[in-house]
């Protein structure tokens, strides 16, 4: 059966040019700009209680460090993406891994480890993070930043 040769060049969507079509509106792009931090603070949150609850009871106290926890996570987490978007490519891996490290690093913390013991793990994965995030924005951007089709 023949099938039709995909025109020569590049295609462009509506977020610029690149190989991939833009699959979800922009309505659709505003909506998770608020949804997913709302949603990844509030899992952090719930985690970070029951971490330091350790299966006992829940308590009004135990709620409100969920929320405060959550809120915070969500704050940080646009000020970090607000950030790092307008980076270039180290400062970009560096400000994801370190907050990545941080947020990993006090949950850790929650599970009564000591406190050497909480940040080792968090520069474990933080570092890990960086050589990921690194890897990946310097094979997907160029040296000022703009995406690579």
């Amino acid at each position: 059966m023949a099938h039709a040769a995909p025109a020569p060049g590049r295609r462009t969507s509506r977020t610029g040019t690149s190989g991939l079509p833009d699959v979800f509106s922009a309505r659709t792009h505003r909506v998770a700009s608020i949804a997913v931090p709302i949603v990844l603070g509030l899992v952090y949150g719930y985690w970070a209680a029951a971490n330091r609850r350790s299966g006992g009871e829940i308590t009004g106290w135990n709620l409100l460090f969920g929320f405060v926890t959550a809120a915070a996570f969500m704050v940080l987490y646009v000020a970090v993406r607000w950030v790092a978007e307008r980076s270039i490519r180290e400062v970009h891996a560096i400000l994801w891994a370190s907050f990545a490290g941080s947020a990993f690093g006090f949950l850790y913390s929650e599970t009564d480890k000591t406190v050497l013991r909480s940040a080792l793990m968090g520069m474990v994965i933080g570092a890990v993070f960086f050589a990921v995030l690194f890897y990946r924005y310097y094979t997907h951007e160029d040296a000022q930043g703009r995406r690579i089709g």
